[in-house]
């Protein structure tokens, strides 16, 4: 009790709030003072004066008071001469705040990138290896090219790595001070350097300083997404037939779904139609397992994912599409049973699929750095999210500006028939205006929905979503118009400001917007995060420009009917549908909670699976490691094998025999981890299964992941010994192909985006709503 207690007082201590300013009173006159001495120093003084300063902090774990005045005082000076932005006094409170480790929340517009890249520069003086991570190619590269001039006239060498950057031009990337790139291609290569059989072919230095961009987002919605490395294999994919089958299914007849959607399954009818397509065979007997799996795939894909919601088919291709983001999930992929299933119901060529040969979680991949900061415009909401899973603090920094925004309250409907209906009549009459308008949809399908009841109303919008977002950075930097109506999907991590006026507008376009009242923001409905929203809202009232928000939601929104089935209006609708009760809107708020801790739910639970998994990783890698750069391989076989050893030295040379002893330990080393997570994919995929006999799953997990664990490093040993007497030795060290083992003739990488369907968060959710119905069912009618 007493420990619950002084957690919860920890817990309330360390709760974010705005950062206090008066600690940085002295720092930032300084900085003014300095500032007036550095105007007056040419390029190449001001690129001495950071090597000075770079000698002065080299290898301190912190920069004292001065030492923080020097950098900001030579970084404002250095943004002004190559970027033309003199960085405000709460940039550089932002980048103080990020070399002390912590998450900034700045809000949109306040200039974060620039805030990253001093802090950047800050932790390259010390002598410490920078990623910063982005949410995508685009953005890592676009920000390492904009503040390449700032980092250079600190002396500070950048770059970036994106997908089509070579082996080379990686290695120069992660020998820069600074690297920029996505989270996903910074942890791709990490999985490549674990399947480098020599020290020369590897690209990443050791892990040291994780600098992360919209670091909610990375940190929290995609911290249990997996990064995989997979290598070719002769898998069978998905069945034609059994999709053609599936195909005919009608629902309520051959198969039921559950009322979220979530789930779908064979009724006695459906599994007779099945059974007899297939050849009256017996689907659930265990000589058909492969079919039944192949059968529940095949209606998952059909019943439950749509297409322009949960993804887009494009260039032959289906295109998951990232629900925080809006966009296309770039290299993202289902389970390879769900993501054949997909593409057989879409008749398209199957892609390729393969072995797991490793994996990584992006939280796993975030944790290998001694250092870990990040910055975004929405950090509160997480707080406890970063504290608990990588022990961050969350530091607010003030607004340049005071925001002067009007958020109003929510218009509350009880159709999305006439929620809709009077979204249109509220653009068109503010469009008739001439004020801009940013209309925020949840997905592809609503947005272009949306922009055609717009166009039957006679207003022209410009639709953003995953269909056509390599256009978004043009669209976005326009949205701020006078009289344009931008309609988008998602808008976190665009990573593109909305000037008044447009991108390339003039002074007096900004004065004109601003005096419609700016930017209006309107949300077609909430997000299950209410970050979302706020990154949405976000994009209105940009450095003290006035602005507005509203959402239209309905108690028929998905979100409500999916985490507030029990939701019903508090009062008699209007003529046009509208609910001006509290009661109906806080069903909304409500719902909203619910998916947010069913969310968390899910992350925590995720994490207390991989985390075990982690640490056996950790293990291995720490031996392969030893094995890559030292002679333990050929220790460990001329310990085993000593006969077998002097004969091959002989015959051969040492050299060549440390060589081919690496890559004998090596070649089993990799297999049989790779064989060990399939194992363990198994087990967790069938895990809850074990709730049944009244067991803890995670409990059983562990039980059976240890246990399989133990003895896997003295197989690996016996695998290499007996490898030595069948593997022929050339020059070049140990011919695996000739002895018949043989590594992936081609390896590639995707995310997987995790089946949704029957987690363990959900099944307690569907009990609830099964509740609540019950409840529900039992009162009397309303009179």
């Amino acid at each position: 009790m007493l420990t619950r207690v002084k957690g919860g007082f920890q817990r309330l201590l360390e709760r974010p709030s705005t950062v206090d300013l008066k600690r940085y009173k002295d720092v930032l006159a300084s900085v003014r003072w300095r500032e007036e001495k550095v105007e007056a120093l040419s390029d190449a003084e001001l690129t001495e004066a950071a090597a000075a300063l770079r000698e002065k902090v080299a290898g301190k774990a912190s920069l004292d008071s001065q030492a923080l005045v020097e950098l900001c005082a030579l970084g404002r000076e250095a943004a002004r001469r190559a970027l033309d932005q003199r960085p405000y006094d709460m940039q550089l409170v932002g980048a103080a705040e990020l070399l002390a480790g912590r998450v900034v929340e700045m809000g949109t517009g306040e200039g974060k990138t620039l805030a990253g890249a001093l802090a950047a520069a800050g932790y390259a003086l010390q002598g410490r290896s920078v990623h910063v991570m982005s949410v995508n190619d685009y953005l890592a590269r676009r920000d390492a090219e904009w503040m390449r001039g700032v980092y250079e006239l600190l002396g500070v060498s950048v770059g970036w790595v994106d997908q089509e950057s070579s082996q080379e031009d990686r290695r120069a990337a992660y020998a820069c001070d600074v690297t920029y790139g996505a989270v996903s291609e910074i942890g791709f290569d990490v999985l490549r350097d674990r399947l480098c059989t020599s020290v020369a072919d590897l690209v990443h230095r050791e892990p040291d300083v994780a600098l992360v961009d919209e670091a909610d987002s990375v940190l929290v919605d995609e911290a249990r997404v997996p990064l995989v490395m997979a290598g070719s294999t002769d898998d069978a994919q998905a069945d034609p037939e059994v999709a053609a089958i599936v195909r005919t299914l009608r629902p309520g007849q051959h198969y039921e779904r559950d009322e979220d959607n979530r789930n779908a399954w064979l009724t006695g009818r459906g599994a007779k139609v099945v059974e007899k397509a297939l050849g009256d065979i017996d689907l659930y007997s265990g000589d058909h397992s492969d079919r039944l799996a192949a059968v529940n795939a095949a209606l998952h894909a059909h019943a439950l994912l749509t297409r322009d919601v949960d993804y887009i088919v494009r260039d032959g291709k289906v295109h998951l599409i990232n629900t925080s983001r809006g966009r296309i999930a770039l290299l993202q992929r289902w389970p390879d049973g769900l993501q054949a299933a997909v593409e057989a119901k879409e008749r398209l060529k199957p892609t390729e699929s393969g072995e797991v040969l490793d994996s990584l979680s992006v939280q796993g991949l975030i944790n290998r750095y001694q250092r870990v900061c990040g910055m975004t415009g929405t950090a509160q909401a997480v707080a406890e999210q970063l504290r608990e899973f990588y022990e961050l603090k969350v530091a607010v920094i003030p607004p340049n500006k005071p925001c002067v925004r009007v958020d109003e309250k929510d218009s509350v409907f009880d159709t999305v028939e006439h929620k809709e209906a009077a979204l249109i009549e509220e653009i068109v009459a503010r469009h008739e205006t001439g004020q801009p308008i940013l209309v925020g949809t949840l997905d592809v399908a609503e947005s272009e929905r949306i922009a055609s009841l717009l166009a039957e109303a006679g207003v022209e919008a410009v639709v953003l979503n995953a269909k056509n977002d390599a256009e978004e950075a043009a669209i976005v930097s326009d949205a701020g118009a006078h009289a344009a109506v931008t309609v988008s999907t998602q808008m976190a991590g665009r990573g593109t400001d909305i000037r008044l006026g447009g991108a390339a507008g003039s002074d007096a376009d900004h004065d004109k917007v601003a005096a419609l009242g700016g930017l209006f923001v309107i949300g077609c409905g909430h997000y299950p995060s209410s970050r979302l929203d706020s990154q949405l809202r976000g994009r209105s009232g940009r450095q003290g420009d006035p602005g507005g928000s509203v959402v239209f939601c309905s108690l028929e929104d998905e979100l409500v009917v999916q985490y507030a089935p029990e939701a019903e209006p508090g009062s008699i609708p209007g003529e046009d549908g509208r609910l001006d009760d509290v009661t109906s809107a806080r069903y909304v708020e409500h719902a909203q909670k619910v998916a947010e801790g069913v969310h968390l739910d899910i992350h925590r639970n995720t994490w207390r699976y991989t985390r075990l998994v982690e640490r056996q990783r950790d293990l291995v890698l720490a031996f392969r490691d030893d094995v890559l750069r030292t002679d333990l391989a050929a220790r460990q076989l001329a310990e085993r094998s000593p006969d077998r050893w002097k004969d091959l030295v002989e015959e051969h040379s040492e050299e060549v025999m440390a060589t081919a002893a690496r890559q004998i330990l090596l070649f089993h080393l990799d297999q049989r981890w790779s064989q060990h997570l399939a194992f363990l994919s198994d087990v967790r995929e069938t895990i809850h299964l074990r709730a049944l006999a009244r067991e803890t799953p995670i409990d059983e997990f562990h039980r059976v992941a240890i246990g399989e664990f133990k003895g896997i490093m003295k197989e690996i040993g016996d695998l290499a010994a007996e490898s030595l007497d069948t593997v022929p030795i050339t020059d070049s060290g140990a011919d695996l192909a000739g002895a018949g083992l043989n590594r992936p003739t081609s390896t590639w990488t995707y995310m997987v985006h995790d089946n949704p369907f029957d987690s363990e968060a959900e099944q307690a959710l569907q009990r609830v709503r099964a509740m609540v119905k019950k409840v529900k069912a039992a009162k009397p009618p309303k009179r």
